[in-house]
């Protein structure tokens, strides 16, 4: 029986085992990312993971990384494990169908979040203030509601064990003067450079919405994140709209006033809501059923949205 792959082996430099990615460095100006089967939830990685996610993951972002080239250039250089360094040929039963090797970008330090509708954290602070993000809202609204434009609601990343936290758009161009700094970059004020993350984010959330949207999937939110490669050029990087990064709803059964029908991690945070686990320490064992469930509906995602199936 086929298991899922916790973790990857390859004999290049790790730079970086994150909650589903395993990262490694070709050289000064090329990395090879695999996605494994680690899902996350609260992030926290899960003692089980889930088979063939990682290839989802990663076919799905290729998908994407495609359809939304004249958008914005993004980090892919190829997937074609031919293309790779002779030495991680015999690699390539960690490597097929789940692996990317990309440029290497220098990564801004914020999660460019979009949202479409109310749900998850937002909602929960609209609840309380009417706003997300600090963002002021109309009054009225319901769990689930389409709001009246696309919003950029940004967090911050979270190093390992701790949480993400959303954060004002107002307060992203003194993180990214900081940044710029630290990295030596004059080409940017951090005004224009939050501005145009904002732009870009909400752009490809648009884009992205009304394709999605003839496949009848509603996507609900979204995360990006950009990086600047070599001539200081915003590039998308990581992931994009895959289930682990973005909220899919099924449209025909979509119904605003409470939480709706998800293809993706939705289900898994929701049982896990259950158990009454603290969110910080190991979480519980996950049951076959629940790793069963989140896996269709990862598989379900990429038919609907892609009109295909992943190459195993």
């Amino acid at each position: 029986m086929e298991e899922a792959l916790m973790q990857s082996n390859l004999p290049l430099k790790l730079l970086n085992r994150g909650k589903a990615r395993d990262m490694y460095e070709i050289d000064d100006s090329r990395l090879i990312i695999v996605t494994t089967d680690r899902i996350s939830a609260f992030d926290v990685v899960m003692p089980k993971g889930v088979i063939n996610k990682g290839k989802v993951l990663t076919q799905m972002s290729m998908f994407w990384f495609n359809l939304l080239s004249e958008v914005s250039p993004n980090h892919l250089i190829t997937s074609n494990i031919k293309d790779y360094p002779t030495k991680l040929w015999e690699y390539k039963d960690q490597l097929d169908g789940r692996s990317m090797m990309v440029q290497k970008l220098k990564m801004l330090p914020i999660e460019s979040i979009v949202r479409g509708y109310l749900a998850g954290s937002g909602w929960k602070e609209y609840q309380e203030n009417q706003t997300v993000c600090g963002i002021p809202l109309p009054a009225g609204l319901r769990e689930s509601d389409r709001l009246p434009n696309p919003i950029f609601t940004p967090s911050t990343k979270a190093g390992h064990g701790s949480h993400d936290e959303n954060i004002s758009p107002k307060q992203v161009p003194r993180i990214l003067e900081a940044w710029l700094i630290v990295n030596g970059i004059s080409d940017f004020d951090p005004v224009e450079l939050a501005t145009l993350v904002e732009k870009k984010s909400i752009e490809l959330y648009s884009y992205a919405a009304s394709f999605a949207a003839t496949r009848g999937i509603i996507i609900a939110d979204t995360k990006f994140e950009f990086g600047l490669d070599e001539q200081n050029k915003l590039v998308v990087g990581d992931e994009v709209l895959t289930p682990d990064s973005s909220r899919f709803w099924d449209e025909e059964k979509y119904v605003p006033g409470g939480p709706q029908n998800s293809f993706d991690k939705q289900y898994l945070r929701d049982y896990l809501e259950t158990t009454g686990w603290d969110k910080t320490s190991p979480p519980p064992a996950l049951p076959d059923e629940v790793i069963d469930v989140t896996a269709s509906k990862y598989l379900e995602a990429y038919h609907r949205i892609t009109g295909g199936d992943i190459i195993i």
